[in-house]
This record gives C-alpha cells, structure tokens and sequence, in this order.
C-alpha cells in the first residue's frame, strides 16, 4: 500500500474548512516553477493579463493555460506530489489537469484580488475538486490571500467577478451576491498564515477566497495548480467561463466527464 503523504489531520481540515496549509510540500520544485514564470512574463500566453491601470501603483500580473507550451510547469504538473495529494484530500483515484493560473503582485501594488470563489468561473462542476497555491516567495500574512473556513459547505454559487471588478454575465443559473465580506470580518473564520517558498494552500473550488494588496517589499509570485477527481463533469454556465477552453462546447456535452488532451490524467491509483 502507497504511503499517504498527508496526515489525517490534514485530510480533515481539508473536508471540514474546505482549505489546508501544507508547509513545505513544494519546496523542492521553487527553481522550477520560478523559471517557468520567468518565461511566462517574458512571453505572456493568449490569456495574458495586467489586471493594474496606466497610473495604479504596482504590478499585477496573470495567465494561465500555458502547461504545454512551457515545460516548468508540464513538469511540475506530471511529475510533482500535486496530483497524488490532490487525490488524497478530495478521496479521488485519479486526478486530472484542469488548468494552472499564474498570478504576481509586485512590491507595492495596491490592487486588492476581489472576494470570490472559483467554481462558478469553470465550466466543471463536481465535489472532488482541488486548487493548490503555492508561493516562490516568501509571503508576510498581511500579504497572503485569505480563506473563509467552511464556504465551500455553504450550497451556493456567487456571481463571479473579473479581478477588475466587473461581474461576469450569467444566464439561466441562479447565482447569489457575494456578501460585503470586508465589512463584516468578525462574521467569518477567516484564515491566511505566513509563507515560505514552496509551501502550499490547498482548497476546494467552492471555497471564498480574496487578497490583500502586496505592500510589502517582496514579489508574490504564485503558481496554482487547479486539478479534478473522479466526479468532475462539463457544465454550461449560461455565458463567458474562465478559462474560456474555445470549442469545448463542440466536444463535451453537459454532465460528461472532463475528459480530452486539454485535461490529461496524472495520477491514477
């Protein structure tokens, strides 16, 4: 028998807040997801964006959907634990590639990533689902985004936002407004830690999540793995997903399983 690499704990927390801390997991792939997003800046994908104005202070950067053109993250995605502890906390015996998301803040960008959480953005719908964030920097706690243990149990879909601000539209599905979190902190356990290079914050897509801007002196980088379990399902969610996956509509039909060259297997029991 395989050797867990989580404890019970951890598998725990997992379930009950929707959102665990694993220290160090990842420590051994920093150089190489750093390498990776050094390529990603450099020639950012068709998905490339500056979430910052002309006259903001900072940077903020963001992609995603460059895995197989940018061998790091192929890498990191084929060959990492992360699968294998993805399967662990959401009790899947296979896992699949959904997408990885690549988001930096330079020192002194006071852009704020909006309340929100992930689900309602993808066109997967399923319980064994898992993102891991993993920092290649080190993350003071005033910097680190924030979780709400525990809303990933809350049986609802809220409106997705544009890390702009704009809210996506959505046709058909009922979805509710994100409450005014900020204004009403003390309503929710909400948990955020100190970080180091190659730790790992491990949620479900359900769970509501936002950052703080980066007034710090370090970058943020992070490189996030989003991956799926035995029960992910196509979804249409009545207007524009994020990832967009262009002519997945064409080849999966609402209710079937993620399967395609664009979600490869990567762990299998």
């Amino acid at each position: 028998m395989t050797q867990q690499l989580l404890d019970n704990a951890q598998r725990a927390s997992f379930k009950e807040d929707g959102v665990v801390l694993i220290r160090g997991l990842f420590k051994d792939w920093v150089d190489t997801l750093r390498d990776g997003i050094a390529k990603n800046i450099d020639a950012p994908g068709p998905y490339g964006k500056v979430y910052t104005t002309e006259g903001e202070a900072g940077h903020f950067f963001g992609d995603y959907c460059n895995w197989q053109r940018i061998d790091e993250y192929r890498d990191f995605l084929f060959n990492s634990p992360a699968a294998r502890v993805c399967a662990e906390l959401v009790v899947s015996e296979s896992v699949r590639v959904f997408h990885e998301h690549v988001l930096v803040k330079e020192p002194g960008t006071a852009r704020k990533t909006p309340w929100h959480h992930d689900q309602p953005y993808y066109c997967v719908d399923g319980e064994q689902l898992c993102s891991l964030w993993i920092p290649l920097d080190p993350v003071a706690q005033s910097v680190c985004p924030e979780f709400i243990a525990g809303s990933h149990r809350w049986n609802k879909l809220f409106v997705p936002t544009k890390f702009s601000g704009v809210q996506y539209e959505r046709e058909g599905q009922a979805m509710s407004v994100m409450p005014d979190i900020d204004n009403a902190r003390s309503d929710y356990n909400i948990k955020s830690w100190k970080l180091e290079p190659g730790d790992c914050i491990a949620f479900h897509y359900l769970t509501v999540h936002g950052a703080p801007e980066n007034l710090s002196e370090h970058r943020r980088r992070a490189f996030s793995a989003r991956l799926m379990g035995d029960d992910a399902i196509y979804v249409e969610r009545g207007g524009e997903i994020s990832p967009p996956f262009p002519g997945i509509e064409q080849r999966l039909k609402p209710g079937m399983a993620m399967a395609g060259d664009e979600f490869p297997v990567v762990y299998a029991s």
